[in-house]
């Protein structure tokens, strides 16, 4: 076997070092790019996260939550406002309120609702200038997204600004119709569908179930009207003068 001249040597040098330089080069352009892909949460919270979780990060109690649904699945809302924080820089916040909702124990929507006085003046370029910087570009999609209230008896459909988006989660930038304030809906496309099925299930049983529930509050409410009655009828039979 023939040995490599000092020539082939140094060009075999020189591959390794540009090829290593190539590499180098590659994995300091994908770092960033992969942390600004980062769609998994919102500031300190991580869809997938159980309600526990969310709630000690927040500083509240998990007895806080609202109890939208149970069947066929648990469904959850915490609300967080600034004013509850003990952050002094919670002033400053330009977020009014973040509505956290679970399935089954699970993080799958934010509700961001930001602040008018602190966002006025603000146009949808400056918003998306500002969200760009850490989720990259975004998609212009013509479309509408369903903003749910906490009862779910309500629901308004809001243009979508901007998206940024990826397999698992989605971000959309949207304009309230009634106030005109910024607010952002994240969710995880794995659990939103999910959760959406549950609800709707929910909300037939509960309208196939209204009749047999009215009959029931009503036979309750005659059962303790009666029983009321039972426990005065000495006292006012006898004092009873026609």
């Amino acid at each position: 076997m023939k040995q490599k001249t000092g020539k082939y040597l140094k060009e075999d040098k020189m591959s390794i070092t540009r090829s290593f330089a190539i590499s180098i080069f590659v994995i300091m352009f994908l770092i960033p790019l992969v942390y600004a892909q980062d769609l998994s949460g919102y500031r300190n919270y991580n869809l997938g996260m159980t309600l526990a979780a969310v709630a000690a990060q927040a500083d509240m109690k998990v007895s806080e939550a609202r109890l939208i649904s149970e069947r066929p699945a648990v469904i959850q809302e915490l609300e967080w406002r600034p004013e509850n924080s003990y952050n002094s820089s919670a002033q400053a916040d330009p977020v009014s309120v973040i509505r956290f909702v679970f399935y089954s124990d699970e993080l799958y929507r934010i509700l961001v609702s930001y602040n008018h006085d602190r966002t006025n003046g603000l146009t949808n370029d400056d918003l998306i200038e500002s969200i760009s910087v850490k989720y990259r570009t975004p998609t212009n999609p013509a479309e509408t997204i369903r903003i749910y209230s906490s009862s779910y008896l309500y629901s308004q459909d809001e243009q979508i600004i901007a998206r940024w988006e990826n397999s698992q989660y989605s971000y959309n930038l949207f304009r309230s119709s009634y106030q005109s304030t910024p607010g952002m809906l994240i969710f995880s496309k794995r659990l939103e569908p999910l959760a959406q099925a549950a609800i709707v299930e929910a909300n037939r049983l509960d309208a196939q179930e209204a009749p047999q529930r009215e009959i029931d509050r009503k036979r309750k409410r005659d059962e303790e009207n009666y029983a009321a009655g039972q426990k005065v009828r000495p006292v006012n039979k006898a004092n009873f003068r026609p």
